[in-house]
């Protein structure tokens, strides 16, 4: 059985933000919502300072909490891992949010463009052609590329047109993507040989994002 992950080094992340923008880009998200973000965090006192980066995403947890409290069913689990959501099933109720402990979720509440009181840019006419307001949205591992890729042979992690856009464009080469379930793909090898970690382990969800240190 496949179940897709992601792996993220934190020793390559330079902290660029290059998965944030080509994420934002890729799935044409309004003012004010990331699904792929990065956390900074600065310690110690001068010269000896240091800082932290933590890329976060919607973790697609194998035991996902999201899942359990929909009460319409549009979060769902695939057979493949991850957790996607019907917007025409979403009622906005927004208990997911609660219930997710990442933070990985966000309410549109309504549509918002870059240039208020101006009207949609080309790009935003282009890109919210089919966006809905009152529904949660997250990162959905690019499912789109993922399906479109099951239909022409090529492989998720291997294939750039496969491959969620923030891998794609990670110029540190931080973040890898593929199947967990195989021993032998990149994904594996790293997590067995490096030691991969997950956020939250103690909470039981099982993500599908690791994180190399």
């Amino acid at each position: 059985m496949t179940r897709y992950g992601m792996v993220i080094d934190l020793k390559q992340c330079v902290g660029c933000t290059g998965c944030t923008v080509s994420c934002k880009a890729e799935h044409s998200l309004p003012p004010g919502m990331l699904w792929a973000r990065v956390l900074f965090k600065e310690s110690g006192e001068y010269p000896a300072v240091q800082r932290s980066i933590l890329p976060v995403l919607c973790n697609h947890c194998r035991d996902a909490a999201c899942v359990k409290v929909c009460p319409t069913g549009a979060t769902e689990k695939r057979e493949d891992g991850l957790v996607t959501i019907d917007y025409s099933k979403c009622m906005g109720c927004r208990y997911c949010m609660m219930a997710c402990p990442y933070g990985a979720r966000h309410f549109n509440d309504k549509l918002r463009y870059f240039f208020p009181g101006q009207g949609p840019t080309p790009y935003e006419e282009i890109g919210y052609r089919e966006q809905q307001v009152g529904v949660v949205m997250k990162c959905n591992f690019c499912q789109e590329r993922i399906d479109k890729a099951a239909g022409n042979g090529q492989r998720p992690g291997v294939d750039r047109d496969a491959t969620p856009a923030c891998v794609n464009n990670c110029i540190g080469k931080a973040r890898f993507f593929g199947d967990l379930d195989d021993p032998n793909s990149e994904v594996s090898q790293l997590i067995r040989v490096r030691n991969g970690l997950q956020l939250h382990q103690e909470l039981g969800t099982d993500p599908s994002v690791y994180y190399l240190y």
